[in-house]
């Protein structure tokens, strides 16, 4: 570690206590650039990096709700709008009880990059609540949206900022957001993304994090001269991005046999097939139960509840060719990544944001597989809420070909643009480094471009 990145790591962590998952995102960074900036003193005298790290602006607020019991309850709501220099904020709305501002920070750093990486002009930012709609009816999360939506309308627009969905924010919870949004502004705009596609919505905007994952995992087997005919896969997760990532590696040939909840996972060695998956998402979308009834349905599969006393986490020691992570950050660790390697495990698309600890990063990296991370492989679901962007702007639908075949090219430019970055700063076959560096090159660019704000 430079100097310059032990100073900024210093400052981070005086400044943000008790941010760990915050601290763990920028370090990652501000290693990668490293190279950059010995390339371009400009950019430090600037202070592009500080400047990145530091958001734009926090929204904090209370979100008052009733229950159907009519007792009052209290949330809180954020907003994390990080960086504006490539265009309006974007990024996604989670509902989940971890939910906290370290957390959220993270992820609006993250997307920053990611959106970067897309080639569409979004900036990045983050937010959500510690809400839990697990258990609850549609009317009380109806109730609970609409009171985020009476505060967060002040701070949202289609030029300004656009959220979209993340854990815990599905098409049930975007319509009862937007219908308050469009109540209190009596206007029709396209403020968020993952709308329902017979009032604005996309395409593939559902599939588009998962399909994008392995559409990455398949540019970096094509650069080997391969692809997923016959891979065997695990994926962990069973929610929108574990669904679909599940869908296209069974269009592409492969076959995925694990898919988990926060309860356990399941092991199903003949694999989740169509229709398998099917029951998935019946289970997890409709009747909102648990990834164990899979295993109640079907032979030969076999259910591992989760057990907190394990320092590892036994969906990852299979024997496999390609390992999708789509549940939550830091669900990899070295022990893990050590496990998926001795299991023959040479390809790992990240579906989720960060799932995989600095000790696992540096894992793979050393075993030199094909690790796609996070913001590379799954931004996919930014990149189709901003064609949804432009369809809105447009009042106009593009057809299921036409999204998927752009999505498709989308990934195969951030594919290059992390290849190509890797091999301008020496640190060929690292995508971790091309990621980071493609993604900060553009938005240093541009932070140069519109002077000190």
């Amino acid at each position: 570690m430079s100097e310059y990145v032990a100073q900024i790591m210093e400052d981070v962590k005086a400044k943000n206590p008790a941010e760990p998952e915050f601290h763990q995102a920028v370090q990652e960074v501000v290693e990668s650039i490293d190279l950059v900036l010995e390339k371009h003193p400009e950019y430090r005298q600037a202070k592009i990096m500080e400047r990145i790290i530091e958001p734009e602006r926090v929204i904090m607020f209370r979100v008052p709700w009733m229950d159907d019991q009519g007792i009052v309850q209290v949330n809180r709501g954020f907003r994390i709008e990080m960086n504006s220099a490539i265009g309006p904020y974007k990024g996604g709305l989670r509902f989940h009880p971890s939910v906290n501002l370290g957390i959220l920070k993270f992820l609006a750093f993250e997307q920053v990059f990611k959106n970067s990486l897309t080639t569409l002009p979004m900036g990045g930012g983050k937010g959500g609540s510690d809400f839990d709609p697990k258990g609850k009816s549609d009317n009380e999360v109806m109730r609970f949206c609409q009171s985020f939506m009476t505060e967060l309308y002040r701070h949202v627009g289609p030029n300004t900022d656009i959220p979209a969905g993340d854990i815990g924010v599905g098409a049930r919870e975007i319509g009862f957001l937007f219908g308050q949004y469009k109540r209190i502004r009596n206007e029709f705009t396209g403020v968020l993304t993952g709308k329902g596609i017979n009032w604005g919505g996309s395409l593939i905007r559902p599939e588009a994090t998962g399909y994008g994952a392995v559409y990455f995992a398949a540019e970096m087997l094509s650069a080997r001269g391969e692809s997923l005919e016959g891979k065997s896969c695990l994926v962990s997760g069973s929610g929108n991005v574990a669904q679909y990532t599940t869908e296209k590696v069974n269009q592409l040939g492969g076959k995925v046999v694990t898919m988990s909840d926060s309860n356990g996972y399941i092991y199903d060695p003949g694999g989740i097939d169509a229709e398998k998956l099917s029951f998935v998402m019946d289970l997890k979308n409709v009747r909102r139960g648990r990834i164990k009834d899979y295993a109640e349905k079907y032979k030969g599969v076999t259910y591992t509840p989760i057990d907190p006393s394990k320092d590892y986490n036994p969906l990852w020691d299979h024997k496999a060719d390609c390992a999708f992570p789509s549940a939550t950050q830091n669900e990899i660790n070295a022990k893990d990544a050590e496990h998926l390697i001795k299991n023959g495990v040479y390809v790992v698309s990240e579906g989720a944001n960060m799932p995989t600890t600095p000790d696992g990063v540096n894992t793979f990296l050393e075993h030199k597989i094909l690790y796609g991370p996070g913001k590379a492989a799954n931004a996919g679901g930014v990149a189709v809420s901003g064609l949804e962007m432009a369809q809105n702007s447009m009042r106009y639908s593009w057809t299921r070909e036409e999204v998927d075949n752009r999505l498709q090219f989308i990934m195969k430019s951030i594919h290059t643009a992390c290849v190509d970055a890797c091999e301008r700063y020496g640190v060929k076959g690292n995508y971790v480094d091309g990621a980071n560096i493609a993604g900060f090159i553009k938005v240093a660019h541009a932070m140069m471009d519109l002077g000190v704000v």
